[in-house]
């Protein structure tokens, strides 16, 4: 009697396989979720705008110089001020707003769907497992 390699499933492969499949079930559905269209609809739009993405470089191109400049010691009050003005004026644009509001909304449904499968788990699904000393 021979046996066909395709109809053996060991005990440890069949787990395995079916949580790669709900896994992958689980990413399905969650680009389903409102919270995450209308993240997609915010992101999409504020990439597509090249005034927003000029004022995004010339925010980041601030924040790095900050970040050296206090690296080095040498960042002053205005500096940061400078920084939070830019960010402020970013923060400003009505599709930014909205792309912030989008990926807090997001976060947030995310995070729930996090603790959901976390709550068996002697670990935090959606957080760092492999750390043995964190708290």
């Amino acid at each position: 009697m021979s046996i066909d390699s395709s109809e053996v499933d060991t005990e440890a492969e069949h787990p395995a396989a079916q949580a790669t499949e709900l896994a992958s079930e689980l990413g399905e559905v969650i680009t389903e979720l409102p919270a995450y269209q209308e993240f997609m609809k915010a992101k999409e739009a504020v990439e597509s705008d090249e005034e927003i993405q000029a004022q995004v470089r010339e925010f980041e191109q601030l924040r790095e110089e900050f970040m050296l400049a206090r690296q080095t010691g040498d960042a002053t009050n205005e500096d940061l001020r400078e920084l939070q003005e830019a960010q402020q004026e970013l923060n400003d644009i009505p599709e930014m707003a909205e792309f912030q509001a989008a990926q807090n909304r997001l976060e947030l449904s995310l995070q729930e769907l996090n603790e959901l499968i976390s709550d068996p788990l002697a670990v935090d699904f959606g957080g760092k497992a492999g750390g043995c000393c964190e708290d």
